[in-house]
């Protein structure tokens, strides 16, 4: 076991309700014979995060019901329908008095994205002030890390669909890039079209 698997508490956001998905909820997509929530959970814990907090939001009941979240701890978001930056601020808001001093952020809609890629931004961990991002061909994407001394920062400007992204901007030169364009794909499950990313 690395030090970094008790440090370094594994977010996921999977709150969205599939808008342009007919309003289906994305954390209760079938993928692989489960739905895609329980998927993305296995993903963070495969890549060695042993403690994983999941922000709902749409359908947050069903998901409860239908997914094996089994383990994690469930965070309610009664604001997704304000979009990710509600579930990111919900999500870092839950890690308060864990002990925790990184959040690793995945979103639930991106399953291109493997226990291989989560793996490397989980290795370049160092303390509270780590700031890594997965990059794809050298575009910043996900997963992301945040150590702790940036949480109130991001909190602070994570509004609407936009999440952490202006943050990241204004901090770009404290970025660690870590490619995984070679093991992973970033693509989002947004429309119907996407749709066939599931297996």
């Amino acid at each position: 076991m690395t030090p970094n698997e008790d440090q370094v508490v594994g977010l996921l956001l999977a709150a969205g309700g599939g808008r342009r998905l007919g309003g289906r909820p994305k954390a209760l997509l079938p993928h692989r014979g489960r739905p895609l929530v329980e998927y993305a959970v296995g993903v963070l814990r495969a890549a060695g995060c042993r403690r994983v907090h999941v922000v709902l939001g749409a359908a947050a009941d069903a998901v409860r019901a239908q997914a094996d979240l089994d383990g994690c701890v469930l965070v309610d978001n009664p604001d997704w329908e304000g979009g990710m930056g509600s579930s990111l601020r919900a999500g870092l808001d839950s890690l308060a008095g864990t002990g925790a001093s990184a959040a690793l952020v995945s979103l639930v809609d991106q399953p291109g994205i493997g226990p291989e890629a989560v793996a490397r931004i989980l290795a370049a961990y160092r303390n509270e002030t780590s700031l890594v991002s997965a990059a794809y061909a050298g575009v910043r994407g996900h997963p992301v890390l945040f150590g702790a001394s940036h949480w109130a920062g991001i909190a602070a400007v994570a509004t609407g669909d936009r999440g952490a992204r202006a943050y990241l901007r204004a901090h770009e030169d404290a970025i660690t890039l870590v490619e995984c364009g070679d093991v992973a794909q970033p693509y989002d499950i947004d429309t119907e079209g996407d749709l066939g990313h599931l297996e």
